[in-house]
Parts: C-alpha cells; structure tokens; sequence
C-alpha cells in the first residue's frame, strides 16, 4: 500500500518552462524539445504549467492545449504531474478531471486564492480539496506557497491527508521549511505519502534531512540536482554535501536572481529552444543577471549548455 514508506512516486520533479515565440504564441516545437531534454537529464518526472511554467500568463485554451501535448509527447516515459489550480472549487475539479483523462499521474493544486485579499479559511480551504478529490482517483499534491497568502499549518496538512483521499503528497516552499516538513510526517505519519522540497532546490539539503522524499526544482539541471538527493538516500551525507556545495551557486542564482527564466535561458544557451523570452508583460531578463547564470553554469558544464549543439 502507497504511503510515506512506499511512495508512488519519489525523487527529483522539476518544472517545464512553458515556450513561447518572440511574439508571445505558444511555441509547441520548443515545448517537445524541452521535455525531450528534461528527460535525457535525469528527471524522475516532470511538472507543467506551474508558477515557473507562467501559468499565471496562459489561456485556458491553451492550458489545454500544453497539458495534451505534453502528455501526448511525455508518452509514459515519467510521470508527469499538471498543475490544475483555480479560486473555483468546480473549475479546479474539472481542470483535475481533465488531466487525469489525459494521463496525469498527479495534479498539483495550491489553496483557493484570488489577487492579495481574497482568501479562505480552513474549512472553505478543506471543502475545496474535498471536492478535487472527489473528481479525480490520482495523488493531488498541495502546493504550500507563499504566493497564496494562505497559511496551512501542519496539523490542518495532516488532518486532510488523513480524511482527504486523494490529498496525499506536500510541496514546501514556505520559510522554515523543513521543520515544517518535519512536523508534518511526526503527525500524518504514512498519510504523508510525498512530502517534497521546493523552491528550486535552494533548502533541499535541509529539507531532506527532515524527510522529503522528493524535489520540485527549475528544469534547467536535474543532472546536477538529482546526485544529490540519490546521495542523500543511499546514506551518503558527505557526498550529497559536497554535490550541493558545487551546484548551490546555480541553484541560488536561479532562486534569488533569475527566477523562472533562468531554466529558459540555459535551454536557449544550449540549443534546446528557440526563444527564451516570458510572455508580457513579465519583463525579460536584465542581461547582466543572464551572463551571471551563464557563467556560473558553464563552470559546472550541466547538459542543458550541450544538448542541442
């Protein structure tokens, strides 16, 4: 039986940027070389239209249109979590139902909110994965971010997984991490069948001492990332130390510097796809943050800056 000791799905799942042409369209191309390359690095899966996908930036149209195309090319070769979330209870339950149709092996769903003050409580907050769940027979994974504005302690986290079905797997990307990781596996125990570390692997050693068994990183170099927590594993703490002391300049950059573009212009630099530039009116990269990321990265000679050449 699936739980904390015998995940259904567990190591490093970093996100899919979402690519787009210099005029903003979606560029499907691009898109299907990218997760050939995610692939060819070492992922254990893959996550799509996520915050670092801009989801927040596509139509609905075109929600639909990533997610099959994704999933058509992905062809089982990993599993593929989509991110289905929305404010509305019945739009994320069918956004969810959609996915799974389509061969999602998960669905990743931050609590209901809207702009900076429309939030919920817990019993609105508890109702709403209720209904996900009921719509859907695969793992939902709860996105703890801050971008919600909506506090999730780990007794609430817990309390769903337990009387929740589906609401089994934990992605953290809120401050003190992993204590509340932590936390949380003391007191859902096998219910916590994922908890995950998050926020482009920059507490992953922290979070990994406390218990996680899985990463949601960019998707610029799961072959640097996923050493680490292979190490970390196989109880080799001195190995995964020195492999995060040798990427974390990258993984800091990314995380404090670049943000979701970084995994783009690495991807670009390397050939794997034709534009890097975000949907407006997200601004584009200032171009000394870009040869920073660049400079750092070839130090470490990631596949990304190889694939396509």
């Amino acid at each position: 039986m699936a739980g904390l000791s015998n995940p259904r799905f567990r190591g490093i799942f970093p996100v899919a940027p979402t690519t787009f042409h210099e005029d903003g369209t979606v560029d499907l191309a691009s898109q299907r070389r990218c997760l050939d390359f995610m692939i060819d690095s070492g992922v254990d899966g893959i996550c799509i239209l996520a915050n670092f996908s801009e989801q927040f930036l596509v139509s609905d149209d075109e929600r639909e249109l990533l997610t099959r195309t994704a999933l058509e090319h992905v062809a089982g070769r990993v599993p593929v979590i989509v991110t289905t979330t929305h404010y509305g209870t019945r739009v994320c339950a069918e956004r969810s139902r959609r996915a799974q149709e389509l061969g999602a092996a998960m669905v990743m769903v931050m609590p209901p909110y809207h702009g900076a003050t429309f939030r919920f409580g817990e019993a609105q907050i508890r109702a709403f994965y209720q209904g996900v769940s009921d719509a859907i027979d695969i793992p939902i994974m709860i996105q703890d971010a801050p971008a919600a504005g909506t506090p999730l302690s780990p007794a609430f986290l817990a309390s769903m997984a337990r009387e929740i079905e589906q609401v089994s797997y934990f992605k953290m990307e809120t401050a003190g991490a992993a204590n509340k990781l932590r936390e949380l596996i003391a007191l859902g125990g096998e219910a916590i069948e994922g908890p995950w570390d998050g926020e482009e692997a920059i507490t992953l050693l922290a979070d990994l001492e406390a218990g996680a068994t899985g990463a949601m990183t960019g998707g610029g170099f799961a072959d640097g990332i996923k050493p680490i927590i292979e190490a970390h594993r196989a109880g080799d703490k001195d190995q995964a130390f020195e492999q995060y002391q040798r990427w974390l300049p990258l993984i800091n950059h990314e995380n404090r510097q670049a943000g979701f573009l970084a995994a783009k212009a690495l991807m670009k630099e390397g050939g794997v796809i034709a534009c890097d530039a975000p949907r407006a009116p997200w601004p584009p990269m200032h171009p000394e943050v870009r040869r920073q990321l660049l400079d750092i990265a070839r130090r470490l000679d990631p596949l990304v800056l190889r694939w396509g050449r």
